[in-house]
C-alpha cells in the first residue's frame, strides 16, 4: 500500500488543476502497456530547423518506443543515409540518434541537409519530421572608411548599422569605446532594422564612438562596425568657424536649425504592407524626424488594439502584438506629432498561417472485428493539403488492405485483424510549413487490466479536488464503474466527474468524502477492480501576513508570519527574497515565526515572501521593505546665464533612496568677504533641479545644494565654480542709528554698520548729517570711515536733533536715508516734586500723592517718579545704626502710588523724586505717617520642660513682630491615644506678660499635643505646635490589673506590646495573660541593626517598663518575653526616640550674685516704664523694637489698577534676623522665622510698577542713609514680673 499526495503546485492555479491533469491521463491512457506487441512510436527526434554549433559535435536525436524494439534508418537529402561507410557517423545504441564527430576532423558544412528517421517493427514503420541541418554563421563586417558627420544642431540624422547576414539574425545595439550603451530617448532610438535615427540632433551628441554591435548568440560572438564620428555644429559657432575652403555641401543635410513638422525616416511614404505568420509577434514601426521632437500614436482602423496582446517599446515607436491571428489582418496608422504639424503612415498588415492542428490523429487499439477511424484535419492560410503515408510510404504505393477506406482527411477502417496492424502518417502542408504526426493502429484481444498501483492512499485538501486514479487498459476498450465503501452503490456524475482515463473526480473533497473508493473495469474478456482511499486534510493558512515596512539605512526590521496548518502534516516555513534564497548573511535571522534582518543596506530593499507548505499544499504572503535614507548629494552643479545681478544654476540630483526629494536647499559661501561660511540662499522644489538665483554686487559667489526628503538632509553638494559680480553703489544705508547725548553738551550718532556683503563695491563709508530739529540751521555732514560712532561736540542740553546716515563706497552713494529724531545729553532735573500727602490704606499699605513738576526743569527724558520711605528709628539708636531706606519707582508721569508691605504699629518717612536718563532730582519736603496694629506672628519658640508623672512644664518666647501691643495668649492641648486619636480639646488664655507655664493634674505615661498662639487688638496671630509625654514611675506605681476576673491560661501569653517614647527614654506596656510567678523580661535593639537584643528583667508582674539612656532620634525594636519552659515570646514593635534637645544650662536664677543684679535691673527697668506711661499718656511717641521686618496683613492683598489688587515689587535690601537678648532656645523649640523685611512676594528682581491709582508699577530698592530715626522698641510696656519671666 502506497501513499499518493496529491499536491497544488504552485505555478497552477487551483481551477485549472483538474483539467491539466485530465489532459496528461487521457494521453497515458492511450497508451499500450510495453509488455504488448505494439508499432512504433517516435518519442524524441531534433527540431525540424536545427541550426548547428560548427565547432561542437553533431548530434541528431531520434528515439522511438515499441514492442517488439524498433530498428532504426536514415535518410539524408532523400535517399538512404548509409552509416557505416562514414567513420565520423554512429548511431547509439538502443537508440536512433546519430552523433557526427566534427570537433577533429571534418567540417560541419559537408553535413548539411535534410535527414528522416524511421523507426520500424513486425507491425509498422514511424518516421520523424524532415529535420533541416544548418550550421550557425557570424560573419564579420566588410571593411569600410568612415568620414566624420558633420551636422547643424536640430537637424536630423540615421547612423546606418547594415549588420553582415549571420544564421540566426544578429542582434543589433549601440554602444561606445567603452562598451556603455549609448543612451537613447524618444528623440535618439534604434530601429528594428539595427540603424539608430536622430529625430533631431543637439551639441551633447558630439562624439567619435558611435559603434554598433551584432551580438550572434549561437556562436556566443559579438562582431563589431568601425566607429562613426559625429560633429554637431550651432549655427553660432558655424558663424565664428567658417572659412573660406568650407561649403555647406560638407555639412549632413541643407536644413538649418529651425523648428519643423514632423517627417517619417521608416517607414518611407504614405503607406506599407507587413505580412506576418499566425502566433508570432507582429512588430510595426514608425520613426519621424522633426522639432520639437514628435511623439508617435498608433491606431487600428475599422478595429481596436487588442488591450491583453499589445505592448509598445522604442518609446512608442514600434507597435507589437502579441499570438497575432487572422483577426488581427487590417490597416494600422500611426502618426507623427509636434506643435507644428503631424504627418501619418498606414500599415496593411496580413496575417498568414503555416499549418496548425485542428484534430491530429491519435493512436488507435482495436480488437479483432473492431471498427475505427483515424481522423487528421489542420488548417492554415492558403488551406493546407492533407497526404497520407502507411509505415513511411504514400499511401497510394502501400499494399491494399480491405479493412480500410481513404475519405480525404479520415481513415475508415472495419472488420479489422491482426494484419490491419500499422503506423499511418497524416502531412499537412502549404508554402509556410508543413505537420507530420505518426498514428498506429494495433490489433489485439486482451483482457482488462488496472494500470494503477493497488490500495494508493491519496491526500487532500479540503475544499479542493481529488482526483481518484484508475488507470485501465483492455481490447476491446473496458468499461468502469465507481463504488464507495464496502457495500456502496454506484456513484453517478451529478456529484462525480468520470474522465476517461478512469479517474474519479470529486471537485469538493469535503470531510465527509473521506473513505474507500472501488473502481471495476470490464469487456467481454474479463473484469478487473482496485481500491483507493482517500484522506481529507485541513488547509494551511496564515494567520498572520508579514506587514509592509519602511526603515531608515543601517536600521533594523522584523517580518512576522503566522501559520496554521493540519495538525497531522507536517509544515515547513521559508523566507525568500525577491522569490529567491535570502542571502547567505549574518545580518538575516529567523527566529521562529520572525525573520529579522540588522544593519540594513540598500541591498535588502526587496519583497520578502514567507512559503508554509505541506505535502499536499503551500500558502504563501509577501510584504515589501522599502529602506529609505538621507538623499544623496546633488551634482555636476554648472553655472549658466551668467549676468550681472542673476546666474542659473542647474545641478543633477543624487539617488533619492526610496524617500522622494521634497525640497533642495542652495547654499552660497562670499569668499571675498566672509570666507568659509556658508549663507541660506533659496529653497526649490525637489522636482526642480535649476533655479534662476538673483545675485549682489561685489560677491565672489560660489554655490553648493543640499537635497532634502522625510528622512533628512544630504550632505552638501560639491562646490560650484566660483563667479565674481561686478561693483556697484549701495543699495542700503545703516540701520538703527540713533541719536543720543553722553553729555549735557554733545550727541553721540551711533548706527549699525553694512557688512561686507551688503558694501556693494570697495572704500565703504558713511556720510554722517545732523541739525537742530527746531532750528533753520542747515545740515552739517561729515564723511567717516567704516565706523559705527560719530561725537558732535558744544550742543546746547536735551535739545531734539534730525540725525541721519548714508552709506557711500567708491562708485557712489546709497540712497537717501532715512531721518530719525535724536537728544543732545540729558542734566540732571532741577526741581522736586511738590504737595506731597500720604493716606494710610492699612497696617501695610500707603497711598502717597504729589504734584508733576514742570517739562522744562526736567532737562531729559522722563524716567518716571521715584519714593523713598523708611522706618523711623528710636531716638537713643541715632547713632547707632544706619537708616535702611528703600525705594519705589513709578514709570511715567504718575501723579500717586502706593506703598506695599509696610510693617504694622510703625512710624514712617518718605519723600519723593523726579527721574530722568541722567538721574535723580532734589528730594520733596519729608512726610511722616504711621500704621495701625496688626496680628503678630507666631510665639519664637514653644518647649516643654521637666516632664513627670502628671505634670508638664511649658516655656516660650513672645513673637519676633508683635506687630502690635500683645493682649494675650492661648494655649490649647488634648491626649493622643496609641491608635494616634486625639482627645478632648482644652483651652487656656494667659496673660500677655508670662513666659511659662506649669500645667497639672496630666495622666501619666501619655502624650499630648500643644497648640499656642498670640493675640493683639488686631486678631489672633500664627499658631506654634508641639507634643510631649509625662513620665512613668518605676519605684511602684501598680495600674489596675487587666482581666483580674478572667481564669488565666497554662501558659503564658503576651500581647498589644506598645511604646510611648520620649528623646532618652521610652515607656512600653503591654498585656499579660496566664499564670502568676512568671518573670518578665523586655529586650530591646536599634532597629535594622544586627547587634544582640539587650534584656531588661521588670520587676514583679508589672505590664510595663521604662527604658532609659536611648539615643535621641533613633528607630528602636521591642518585644517581651516571659522565662521559663515555655519560652514565650511577643511579636516585635518598633517605636522612635524624640529630636535630640539642647542640654539644660545651670540654673543660674538660684544664683544670690544674680538675684541681686537682677532686682537692680528690675528697678531700672520700673523707673523706664514710669517714664514711658507718662509720655505715652500724654500723646508721644514711645519707643518700639529696633528692627522690625514688614509682615503683610492677611486681610491686605496686593492691589492692581482698576480692580484693587496689587502689582508686582521687590526689595533690594540684605536683610538680617533681629537680635534677641533670650537665651537660644533648644532643639525640642518650634521657632518660627523671622520675616524678611522684603517685597520679593510681589515680583522678581528690584523693579515692580505702580499705576496710576497707585498699584505697584515702579522700582523698589534699599538704601542706607546715616539719619536719625525713631521706632517702638517694643509692642507693650514691660512690667517687672514680664522682665523676670524673660529670664527664666
Amino acid at each position: 500500500m502506497r501513499l499518493k499526495i496529491m499536491p497544488l503546485k504552485k505555478s497552477f492555479s487551483v481551477h485549472r488543476v483538474p483539467l491539466i491533469l485530465f489532459l496528461c491521463q487521457v494521453m497515458s491512457a492511450l497508451e499500450v502497456p510495453l509488455d504488448l506487441v505494439q508499432p512504433p512510436t517516435i518519442t524524441r527526434q531534433s527540431p525540424k530547423d536545427y541550426i548547428i554549433d560548427p565547432r561542437e559535435n553533431i548530434e541528431i536525436q531520434c528515439e522511438a518506443k515499441g514492442k517488439p524494439p524498433p530498428s532504426f534508418s536514415w535518410t539524408r537529402n532523400g535517399t538512404h543515409f548509409d552509416i557505416d561507410k562514414d567513420p565520423l557517423v554512429k548511431m547509439l545504441p538502443n537508440s536512433g540518434t546519430l552523433v557526427i564527430s566534427i570537433t577533429i576532423e571534418g567540417k560541419a558544412e559537408s553535413y548539411e541537409g535534410v535527414y528522416q528517421c524511421t523507426a520500424r517493427n513486425e507491425r509498422g514503420a514511424a518516421i520523424s519530421n524532415n529535420i533541416v541541418i544548418r550550421p550557425s554563421r557570424s560573419p564579420l563586417w566588410t571593411k569600410e572608411k568612415l568620414e566624420q558627420i558633420t551636422i547643424l544642431k536640430g537637424q536630423s540624422l540615421v547612423l546606418p548599422c547594415r549588420p553582415p547576414l549571420g544564421l540566426p539574425p544578429p542582434i543589433i545595439f549601440w554602444m561606445d569605446n567603452s562598451f556603455q550603451r549609448l543612451p537613447q530617448s524618444e528623440r535618439v532610438s534604434q530601429g528594428l532594422n539595427g540603424d539608430l535615427y536622430f529625430s533631431n540632433v543637439l551639441p551633447e551628441d558630439t562624439r567619435e564612438d558611435y559603434v554598433c554591435y551584432a551580438r550572434f548568440n549561437h556562436t556566443q560572438t559579438i562582431q563589431q562596425k568601425q566607429p562613426i564620428s559625429v560633429k554637431v555644429h550651432s549655427m553660432d559657432e558655424l558663424n565664428d568657424t567658417i572659412t573660406a575652403n568650407l561649403s555647406d555641401s560638407e555639412f549632413y543635410g541643407a536644413k538649418s536649425y529651425i523648428e519643423r513638422p514632423p517627417k517619417l525616416l521608416t517607414p518611407e511614404g504614405r503607406t506599407s504592407h507587413k505580412e506576418e505568420l499566425r502566433e508570432n509577434v507582429l512588430s510595426l514601426e514608425c520613426i519621424a524626424e522633426g522639432l520639437p521632437t514628435p511623439s508617435i500614436n498608433w491606431t487600428k482602423e475599422d478595429g481596436e488594439l487588442p488591450i491583453n496582446r499589445t505592448s509598445y517599446t522604442n518609446f512608442r515607436k514600434t507597435l507589437n502584438i502579441n499570438h497575432v491571428s487572422e483577426a488581427d489582418s487590417g490597416k494600422y496608422k500611426c502618426t507623427a506629432r509636434n506643435p507644428l504639424g503631424f504627418v501619418e503612415h498606414t500599415i496593411s498588415v496580413t496575417v498568414k498561417a503555416a499549418p496548425y492542428w485542428i484534430t491530429a490523429p491519435k493512436n488507435l487499439v482495436l480488437s479483432p472485428g473492431e471498427d475505427g477511424t483515424l481522423i487528421c484535419r489542420a488548417n492554415g492560410n492558403p488551406k493546407p493539403k492533407i497526404s497520407w503515408l502507411t509505415n513511411g510510404v504514400p499511401i497510394e504505393m502501400a499494399p491494399d488492405d480491405p479493412s480500410r477506406k481513404i475519405d480525404g482527411d479520415t481513415i475508415l477502417f472495419s472488420d479489422v485483424q491482426e494484419s490491419s496492424s500499422a503506423v499511418y502518417q497524416c502531412n499537412a502542408s502549404n508554402e509556410y510549413g508543413y505537420l507530420l504526426a505518426n498514428a498506429f493502429v494495433n490489433v489485439l484481444a486482451e483482457p482488462p487490466r488496472i494500470l494503477t498501483e493497488a490500495n494508493l492512499h491519496y491526500q487532500v485538501i479540503t475544499d479542493r479536488p481529488a482526483m481518484l486514479d484508475c488507470a485501465f487498459f483492455g481490447s476491446p476498450i473496458p468499461t468502469i464503474k465507481w463504488f464507495k465503501g464496502t457495500k456502496g452503490s454506484v456513484l453517478q456524475e451529478n456529484t462525480y466527474i468520470f474522465h476517461d482515463n478512469g479517474t474519479l473526480e470529486i471537485p469538493v473533497a469535503q470531510k465527509d468524502s473521506a473513505g474507500t473508493y472501488t473502481c471495476v473495469v470490464r469487456n467481454k474478456l474479463g473484469m478487473a477492480k482496485n481500491d483507493v482511499h482517500l484522506e481529507i486534510k485541513e488547509p494551511t493558512r496564515i494567520i498572520k501576513h508579514p506587514e509592509y515596512k519602511v526603515v531608515q539605512r543601517g536600521g533594523k526590521v522584523s517580518f512576522e508570519c503566522k501559520v496554521k496548518h493540519d495538525p497531522t502534516l507536517i509544515a515547513t516555513l521559508t523566507w525568500l527574497k525577491d522569490n529567491g534564497e535570502l542571502p547567505n548573511d549574518g545580518r538575516f535571522s529567523i527566529d521562529n515565526d520572525h525573520l529579522v534582518i540588522m544593519n540594513i543596506s540598500d541591498e535588502d530593499d526587496a519583497t520578502y515572501t514567507c512559503v508554509a507548505n505541506t505535502s499536499l499544499d503551500i500558502v504563501s504572503a509577501s510584504a515589501v521593505l522599502r529602506v529609505v535614507d538621507r538623499p544623496n548629494p546633488p551634482f555636476d552643479l554648472e553655472l549658466t546665464s551668467l549676468l550681472e545681478r542673476s546666474v542659473q544654476l542647474s545641478w543633477i540630483p543624487g539617488d533619492e533612496n526610496n524617500s522622494p526629494i521634497t525640497d533642495f536647499i542652495i547654499e552660497y559661501e562670499d569668499s571675498l568677504h566672509e570666507p568659509g561660511i556658508w549663507h541660506h540662499h533659496s529653497d526649490v522644489p525637489g522636482t526642480q533641479t535649476t533655479a534662476e538665483l538673483k545675485l549682489s554686487p561685489y560677491v565672489k559667489y560660489s554655490f553648493r545644494v543640499i537635497a532634502v526628503n522625510s528622512i533628512g538632509r544630504s550632505l552638501p553638494s560639491e562646490v560650484s565654480e566660483y563667479y565674481m559680480t561686478k561693483a556697484a553703489e549701495p543699495e542700503e544705508n545703516p540701520t538703527a542709528v540713533e541719536g543720543i547725548g553722553s553729555e549735557p553738551d554733545n550727541l553721540v550718532i551711533t548706527w549699525q554698520p553694512l557688512k561686507g556683503f551688503d558694501s556693494n563695491g570697495p572704500g565703504l563709508q558713511y556720510k554722517v548729517s545732523w541739525r537742530q530739529k527746531d532750528g533753520d540751521d542747515e545740515w552739517t555732514s561729515v564723511v567717516v570711515a567704516n565706523v559705527s560712532k560719530y561725537i558732535v561736540s558744544g550742543t546746547p542740553t536735551f535739545v531734539p536733533y534730525l540725525v541721519k546716515v548714508q552709506a557711500l563706497n567708491d562708485v557712489g552713494f546709497a540712497p537717501e536715508p532715512v531721518i530719525i529724531i535724536g537728544h543732545s545729553g540729558e542734566d540732571l532735573p532741577m526741581v522736586a516734586p511738590s504737595n506731597v500727602h500720604v493716606n494710610v490704606v492699612n497696617s501695610t499699605l500707603a497711598e502717597v500723592h504729589w504734584e508733576p513738576v514742570p517739562p522744562k526743569s526736567i532737562r531729559g527724558h522722563l524716567k518716571g517718579y521715584r519714593i523713598y520711605y523708611w522706618k523711623v528709628k528710636n531716638s537713643s539708636k541715632r547713632n547707632k545704626r544706619h537708616v535702611e531706606k528703600k525705594i519705589l519707582t513709578f514709570n511715567g508721569n504718575k501723579t500717586h502710588g502706593m506703598l506695599p508691605g509696610l510693617e504694622p504699629f510703625s512710624h514712617y518717612m518718605l519723600n519723593v523724586r523726579v527721574v530722568n536718563g541722567k538721574g535723580e532730582g532734589p528730594a520733596s519736603v519729608d512726610q511722616v505717617f504711621n500704621t495701625p496694629e496688626g496680628v503678630p506672628s507666631a510665639p519664637l519658640f514653644l518647649k516643654i520642660v521637666n516632664p513627670t508623672l502628671d505634670s508638664l512644664t511649658l516655656e516660650w518666647d513672645p513673637p519676633s513682630h508683635p506687630n502690635g501691643i500683645l493682649t494675650a495668649y492661648t494655649l490649647k492641648f488634648q491626649p493622643i491615644n496609641s491608635t494616634h486619636e486625639l482627645g478632648p480639646l482644652v483651652d487656656i488664655k494667659i496673660p500677655a506678660n508670662m513666659t511659662s507655664l506649669i500645667l497639672r493634674n496630666l495622666s501619666y505615661s501619655t502624650r499630648y499635643k500643644f497648640y499656642f498662639y498670640a493675640q493683639t487688638s488686631a486678631g489672633s496671630g500664627s499658631q506654634i505646635t508641639e507634643e510631649a509625654v509625662t513620665t512613668v514611675d518605676e519605684a511602684g506605681v501598680h495600674p489596675p490589673a487587666v482581666g483580674a476576673d478572667k481564669v488565666q491560661p497554662v501558659n503564658p501569653r503576651i500581647r498589644n506590646v506598645t511604646a510611648a517614647a520620649a528623646e532618652t527614654y521610652a515607656n512600653i506596656s503591654w498585656e499579660y495573660e496566664g499564670p502568676d510567678h512568671v518573670h518578665i523580661y523586655v529586650e530591646y535593639g536599634v532597629a535594622g541593626s544586627k547587634e544582640e537584643w539587650r534584656k531588661e528583667i521588670v520587676n514583679g508582674s508589672r505590664s510595663f517598663f521604662g527604658l532609659k539612656g536611648l539615643l535621641p532620634g533613633t528607630s528602636y525594636k521591642v518585644r517581651v518575653g516571659a522565662e521559663g519552659d515555655s519560652g514565650f515570646v511577643s511579636s516585635e514593635d518598633v517605636f522612635e526616640t524624640g529630636p535630640a534637645m539642647a542640654s539644660r544650662q545651670v540654673d543660674i536664677a538660684t544664683q544670690g550674685w544674680f538675684i541681686g543684679l537682677m532686682c537692680a535691673v528690675a528697678l531700672l527697668i520700673l523707673i523706664l516704664l514710669i517714664v514711658c506711661f507718662i509720655r505715652r499718656n500724654k500723646g508721644g511717641k514711645y519707643p518700639v523694637k529696633e528692627k522690625e521686618d514688614a509682615h503683610a496683613d492677611p486681610e491686605i492683598q496686593p492691589m492692581k489698577e482698576d480692580d484693587g489688587t496689587f502689582g508686582e515689587y521687590s526689595d533690594a535690601e540684605d536683610h538680617k534676623p533681629s537680635k534677641k537678648g533670650s537665651r537660644t532656645p533648644s532643639d525640642r523649640t518650634v521657632k518660627k522665622e523671622d520675616s524678611d523685611d522684603s517685597l520679593v512676594d510681589y515680583g522678581e528682581g528690584v523693579n515692580g510698577q505702580f499705576n496710576e491709582d497707585g498699584s505697584f508699577i515702579g522700582q523698589y530698592s534699599g538704601k542706607k542713609e546715616k539719619e536719625p530715626a525713631e521706632g517702638n522698641e517694643s509692642s507693650e510696656a514691660p512690667s517687672p514680673v514680664n522682665a523676670m519671666n524673660s529670664f527664666v
